[in-house]
């Protein structure tokens, strides 16, 4: 094993494709040939500055920001930049009517001002490579059993390295499509405080009209504070904490930029799967994409019919929105591009070469055919499965309904004991409260309703809950007919408990099966779970072990094939810190179209509607921008304002937040999104087009500053001028 481990390193680490910005690379291992690259293309810091356990470096200013995102810090009193849709569910719950600051923004004038919130932010301590303990764990095992091992193992390694009382936790990341293992170890910090946030108007300046596009001239950021106990360490909310004191934190640039100018991008991307297979690509573009775009657009629909009506329900339902109306428009452009450029032509060609190099190979030489049969016993059952996620469990009701199967469990199981429903009470009720919170009764009884009937239509009848639609349309109608469902919707939302205060009450007091299971609500989230879980989630499990297995030997014999010309050998995004390197550069996407590497504040003036949904701003800031007053934010060279400007990093989900820094490190932008030419790159990076979307640091700091009256937040920072 360890010779394997030496290959891996050396192969995985040391490759790259010197042409193209491709490539999120863990720091830990930076190989030194990526450095001399980066170096070459600009950077002027050395390997230390960018990684070191012993002291301190920029990866100890760059954190998980909650549970998705990347965060900075960027003074030396733990004060922290993210984009504004990473914070938006804490302002959206921190707002009211009366101060609604995701609404008007807000910004605090000083440390007592500031705002509590339910956040946590993680940083890296340091990462150790576990790779010959986890795979001499896993000798001669494959497939479930294989799967089931690794689980048990990496449980032990995360417990074992882990540390509640100083808040350190660890969690082993899988790498390679598991031909490598590196615990990242981290400490949590609990006291995270609101300083500031634009109006959303400004934070989601061009809604999803502009989603994933170029121009773009969107304010995408907010400002939070790390807090710590008085002796230093992390700790929950207390008025006696202070301020972070941090390691390590960005200085802040506001000179102009050029394209061309080096740019680096620290972060934690969310996922990736370059190393797809040609198989995978078709499933993603015939069946799974194209269904959850589908039942996506249902959900925005009756969603967003609501939220124009009222504001209170615009503000209930807005972060709800925003996530689902995000990967919406993904996985709608992801297949679009996939199709438009071949990936899987792409893709195939390469697995014929390795087809043809694995002949007289036992470990190699079946792996594809074996592979193909794992994909066409889980076809028939694929569309099911995106139904019951985005479908059916898509309206919170049913969601929360599907949840109170422990309750039941607890009921009726044999052996189970009166500890075992006190506690499973004890989470339906706290999970009753959050969701009566967030639940909007007419979009979710619509939904309920849309879904119901396009199930039945889009899913085979012999995978259908047995007897339900039977039933459905003996008690209420058509089955063809709209008005059958949603009288169905109807009767089920007016006669739940589950919206009742009074018999859910008397439910908690006396629990008992017979309740619960002829509740309309439960009936209808249980049938279809129940169906889905008894006979399609075991072919599920048995495609991931199969996929899983064949990818890992994939990619080692990819590496032992042709190790020199091995192409886009770094690890696959994992939510775990990478160092992605490029440049601010323009682009043309198609015939006779050119895209400047920046916006400006004419751009949003050009934008600017008045009342729009998407694209209305504050008076105070049009006022601002037609006056001309930026300040010393100005760009130099363009007499203007710049708010936006592309690079060509490489990021994921996960990235959002993440500082783009200079060649010095200092910091010149959030990163916020990509553009819509390269929306495939997920699965293939298109070195031509691939842009990373970031807002411009110097309008962030204009919006605080001369937008919000911010200037003690400015005095802050470290500006490098």
């Amino acid at each position: 094993m360890k010779k394997l481990f030496v290959t891996i390193i050396v192969c995985f680490v040391l490759i790259f494709k010197s042409f193209a910005d491709e490539g999120m690379w863990l720091p830990m291992l930076l190989g030194q040939q990526v450095y001399d690259d980066m170096v070459k293309k600009g950077l002027k810091l050395t390997k230390d500055q960018l990684y070191n356990i012993n002291k301190p470096s920029i990866k100890d200013a760059i954190i998980i920001f909650g549970s998705g995102c990347t965060g900075e810090i960027v003074s030396a009193e733990g004060l922290t930049f993210t984009n504004h849709h990473c914070g938006y569910d804490a302002v959206a719950s921190a707002s009211t009517m009366d101060h609604n600051y995701l609404r008007d923004g807000f910004y605090a004038k000083n440390k007592g001002e500031e705002i509590p919130s339910n956040l946590s932010v993680q940083f890296l301590l340091r990462i150790d490579d576990v790779t010959k303990e986890v795979l001499d764990s896993l000798k001669g095992l494959s497939g479930v059993e294989r799967v089931q091992r690794q689980s048990v193992v990496l449980a032990a390694i995360n417990k074992r390295m882990s540390d509640a009382s100083q808040s350190i936790e660890t969690r082993v990341s899988p790498l390679f499509k598991g031909n490598q293992f590196l615990a990242f170890v981290y400490q949590r910090y609990n006291d995270i405080r609101l300083v500031g946030v634009p109006p959303e108007s400004v934070g989601k300046f061009g809604g999803d009209t502009d989603n994933w596009e170029w121009p773009r001239h969107t304010g995408d950021y907010s400002v939070w504070r790390v807090y710590m106990s008085a002796d230093g360490k992390p700790a929950k909310y207390a008025e006696t904490n202070v301020p972070l004191k941090p390691k390590w934190f960005l200085p802040v640039s506001i000179k102009p930029l050029k394209d061309g100018d080096f740019s680096m991008i620290y972060g934690y991307p969310g996922s990736t799967n370059r190393y797809e297979t040609s198989y995978g690509v078709s499933l993603s573009t015939s069946i799974n994409n194209p269904t959850l775009v589908k039942l996506r657009d249902v959900r925005l629909k009756f969603m967003f019919e609501e939220m124009k009506k009222d504001p209170a329900i615009k503000l209930q339902l807005a972060s709800s929105y925003a996530g689902i109306a995000n990967y919406w428009k993904f996985y709608d452009g992801e297949t679009k591009q996939l199709l438009k450029y071949d990936i899987w032509g792409q893709k195939r060609k390469a697995e014929e070469k390795f087809i043809a190099w694995a002949k007289g190979k036992p470990e190699y030489s079946n792996i594809f055919s074996d592979w193909e049969k794992a994909y066409n016993a889980w076809l028939p059952y694929a569309k099911h499965r995106v139904y019951i996620i985005e479908g059916i469990f898509g309206s919170p009701l049913m969601a929360f309904a599907s949840s109170l199967t422990q309750v039941e469990t607890a009921l009726v199981k044999q052996g189970a004991t009166q500890a075992d429903l006190k506690k499973a009470i004890m989470s339906a009720n706290d999970q009753r409260k959050a969701f009566m919170e967030a639940e909007n009764k007419i979009s979710d009884q619509n939904i309920v309703a849309a879904v119901t009937k396009m199930f039945y239509e889009d899913i085979v009848k012999d995978q259908q809950p047995v007897g339900f639609y039977g039933n459905l349309k003996n008690t209420y109608g058509p089955l063809d007919d709209e008005a059958t469902y949603k009288k169905y919707a109807a009767d089920i939302f007016s006669k739940t408990m589950l919206f009742d205060d009074a018999k859910w009450n008397a439910f908690m007091a006396h629990p008992d099966a017979n309740t619960l299971q002829g509740d309309p609500a439960y009936a209808y989230a249980s049938a279809y779970y129940n169906n889905y879980v008894s006979k399609y989630l075991p072919y599920y499990q048995q495609f991931t072990a199969k996929n899983s297995e064949f990818g890992r030997l994939y990619l080692k014999g990819i590496m032992e094939m042709d190790p020199a010309k091995a192409k886009m050998m770094y690890p696959d995004a994992t939510f775990t810190m990478r160092v992605s390197y490029g440049a601010v550069k323009s682009y043309r996407p198609r015939d006779a179209v050119f895209y400047d590497y920046v916006t400006t504040s004419q751009g949003i003036l050009e934008k600017y509607i008045a009342g729009d949904y998407e694209f209305d701003l504050p008076a105070k800031q049009i006022e601002l921008l037609k006056k001309k007053d930026f300040g010393q934010y100005m760009d130099p060279t363009r007499k203007d304002l710049v708010i936006c400007f592309i690079t060509t990093n490489d990021i994921t989900g996960g990235n959002s937040g993440s500082p783009v820094m200079n060649n010095k490190g200092e910091l010149i932008g959030l990163a916020f999104d990509g553009n819509y030419e390269a929306l495939s790159h997920k699965m293939a990076f298109d070195k031509d087009l691939n842009r990373t979307i970031n807002v411009d640091i110097r309008y962030v700091l204009w919006c605080i500053d001369k937008l919000g009256g911010g200037t003690n937040i400015i005095n802050e920072l470290k500006l490098m001028r």
